[in-house]
């Protein structure tokens, strides 16, 4: 690669991935699509979806078989191969924590769906080695880069799922719990300034970063909080306030949500409106109602599901597209399994028979996108999208499935 090209390739990254510069150089979409949306501000699905529970069952086995087969030698998943031209800036410690999330998602997704066979409990014992071995030493990369904070978040869930699978095993049980505190410890050292967390630090490098706030992070990291709490591993009280604090600034009075609170004098930019928020605003809405914001009502739970339904083809522009940020309302593909995990995480909190509606509408659309080989992706992350993609589906269609009568 020439020094120019190299040069292109670096400062694409750099802009179009970095959160307080993601969304600066990059082509407004269509006015009119904007405007079209703030006519029909919350569109309702027309009708049910059709869905059997023999076409989850069928999507979800083939999933958890890609899984077990894209596996590495060492229990872990991922890898920094299949790189192309646009890859985002990271170094070797910035693939340790793409490694480690990954593989915390992948344990997580298998140990909800294990089937009781040898090879997925082997995946599963294998992954959870590898995270009991690896995720201490998962560290910030260097003073810009602070990947990390996914593997902590991630980290904290699969620890909690591990936490469940041997009830009788009180050393394993308080070994995890240890692991979970370290992860608190982690993310107290790399809590942005302004509370909450984020991935990029382009300001001063300092010890404690200077990041932006990032609405999708915090709310990944608070859900994360919510589980551990919930097996009596509290996290720390401050950093909590902090990143609910962080974040409900953040939240604009539609309940979309800014991508990070450096787009806090910006807020009607294209990525922060209800299309451009799809793929933000389950996870913020479910953070904060797990954290005690009672803005949070299951009228506005049900409007978001509503919109994700309705509006599902905003986020599917944006999948598969190798430049963030690229599509409309500057959707970036990544966006997409992350929106569709956190809405079914959503779904559950609702009362019971409002549950069967949106699982069946989620249902569809994740088992229509399933890919020939049982994965499922959204952005091409070296190696690390089909596993993740593949992790989220799965964890997503766990909670479409209907109570056994």
């Amino acid at each position: 690669m020439t020094t120019a090209r190299t040069l292109v390739v670096v400062m694409v990254a750099i802009t179009a991935l970095a959160p307080r510069r993601e969304c600066a150089g990059e082509e407004a979409p269509a006015a009119g699509a904007a405007v079209a949306e703030e006519r029909d501000p919350i569109p309702r699905p027309k009708g049910a979806a059709s869905m059997s529970p023999a076409e989850i069952d069928g999507a979800i086995d083939r999933g958890r078989r890609f899984l077990v087969g894209i596996q590495n030698a060492d229990g872990s998943f991922g890898s920094a191969e299949n790189t192309k031209d646009l890859n985002i800036i990271a170094g070797i410690g910035s693939h340790l924590g793409f490694r480690a999330a990954t593989t915390a998602m992948c344990v997580q997704a298998l140990i909800e769906e294990d089937d009781g066979s040898a090879d997925v409990g082997e995946a599963i014992a294998r992954g959870e080695k590898w995270l009991f071995d690896e995720l201490p030493n998962v560290r910030r990369d260097n003073p810009m880069l602070i990947y990390n904070v996914w593997a902590h978040g991630y980290g904290i869930q699969a620890l909690v799922a591990m936490h469940g699978r041997k009830p009788d095993d009180a050393a394993r049980r308080e070994r995890i719990e240890g692991l979970i505190r370290g992860q608190y410890e982690k993310l107290e050292k790399y809590e942005s300034a302004e509370g909450g967390w984020g991935y990029y630090d382009f300001k001063n490098g300092t010890q404690r970063p200077a990041s932006s706030s990032t609405s999708f992070v915090n709310a990944m990291v608070l859900v994360a909080f919510a589980d551990a709490r919930g097996i009596g591993v509290p996290p720390p009280e401050k950093i909590t306030k902090r990143a609910i604090a962080a974040t409900e600034l953040q939240m604009l009075p539609d309940f979309s949500y800014l991508y990070g609170s450096y787009l806090r004098n910006r807020p009607r930019r294209y990525v922060n409106r209800p299309a451009g928020s799809l793929g933000r605003s389950q996870a913020c809405n479910l953070a904060l109602r797990q954290w005690g914001n009672e803005k949070i009502t299951d009228q506005v739970y049900e409007d978001w599901l509503d919109r994700l339904v309705t509006r599902n083809g905003w986020l599917d522009l944006g999948r598969k597209r190798p430049i963030p940020h690229e599509s409309f309302f500057q959707v970036a593909g990544y966006f997409y399994y992350f929106g569709h995990y956190y809405a079914a995480r959503v779904i559950e909190e609702l009362p019971a028979e409002k549950r069967p509606f949106y699982q069946d509408h989620l249902a569809r659309i994740l088992v229509d996108v399933q890919d020939a080989d049982g994965s499922w992706w959204d952005y091409p992350l070296y190696n690390y999208h089909q596993q993740y993609g593949t992790a989220y589906a799965i964890m997503s269609l766990h909670r479409c499935r209907r109570p056994v009568e």
